[in-house]
């Protein structure tokens, strides 16, 4: 639905992006990165949502490629 704007589900092109955020205490839509409870702005990567306005079909979705490498390096493939 972020690239195709367009529900996989229902066809519709009623789409809803929530972006992702982070409150405190780790609270929010991300991904914690640190190992530790610091739960700065650039230890989490924030994860959007998008939401079919017709059926209601919700993706969640990494923005940005610098967000990715941020992962990957946090998150070693094993």
């Amino acid at each position: 639905m972020k690239n195709s704007h367009t529900c996989p589900k229902c066809q519709s092109q009623d789409i809803v992006r929530v972006p992702g955020w982070s409150g405190a205490y780790g609270a929010g839509n991300n991904i914690p990165t640190a190992r530790t409870l610091s739960f700065s702005r650039s230890s989490v990567i924030p994860v959007a949502r998008y939401v079919c306005g017709g059926c209601g079909f919700s993706e969640e979705w990494i923005d940005t490629a610098d967000d990715v490498a941020k992962l990957r390096k946090a998150f070693p493939a094993d």
